[in-house]
């Protein structure tokens, strides 16, 4: 029995000897040949190839790099009010300008504004007088420009986005001794469209300079 093992141990290893040294090709026995031309038969494509220097990137770590979010700080901004035709404009500026998804173009309303009011004037030097007289009784009297001209020669002791809060500060002027003051509208509230950048970097604002026309005047400012 251990006779007949090791005459077919010997007898695997001469077949195997055989067929790897190419001994049984005739009989359609051989290992595949790993040699040239069998090789570059099995290229797909060579011609597509091409070497990479040490600085050039492969298009998937360019595009991995490309979809990595901005490192640098972010803030909100937008602008307007804009009509219809404005923002038709606007939006033809935009789109090619900055990257889609930045910024968007929607609907809202100014609320207006309200003013504690005192006037109007005859002229600028009884304005001024009647404003000395406010400090010299020790009032903290801060005066905002006005928005409206039709309303100067006059005193804005402060804005507000409603009558009732203009009114509440009206209280408190009276209880204060400033007797002739009252509330008035500066501004009606207007409705358009706003322009809203989410997260505008520096980049974004450096590229926002080629529309800077057709922002019609309009500032960005920060989103409320």
């Amino acid at each position: 029995m251990l006779r007949l093992l090791v005459l077919t141990l010997l007898l695997a290893n001469g077949l195997f000897f055989a067929w790897s040294q190419g001994l049984l090709k005739p009989y359609g026995w051989a290992p595949s040949p790993q040699g040239e031309p069998q090789r570059l038969a099995q290229q797909l494509h060579p011609e597509q190839m091409r070497l990479l220097r040490s600085g050039d990137r492969r298009p998937e770590a360019q595009a991995a790099a490309t979809a990595q979010p901005s490192s640098q700080p972010t803030e909100c901004l937008r602008a307007g009010l804009f009509d219809e035709r404005q923002a038709d404009v606007l939006r033809q500026a935009l789109t090619p300008a900055l990257p889609t998804g930045t910024w968007v173009i929607e609907r809202g309303t100014d609320p207006g504004r309200w003013i504690v009011y005192m006037g109007k004037y005859t002229d600028n030097e009884t304005m001024n007088k009647k404003l000395a007289e406010l400090r010299s009784r020790g009032l903290d009297i801060r005066v905002e420009p006005l928005l409206n001209p039709a309303l100067a020669p006059g005193l804005s002791l402060g804005g507000f986005p409603t009558e009732a809060a203009a009114n509440e500060a009206l209280a408190q002027f009276a209880a204060r001794g400033v007797r002739t003051a009252r509330v008035v509208q500066e501004r009606a509230a207007v409705s358009g469209q706003w322009v809203r950048l989410p997260a505008a970097d520096t980049t974004l604002k450096q590229r926002l300079e080629s529309v800077r026309a057709a922002l019609a005047g309009k500032p960005l400012q920060p989103c409320p």
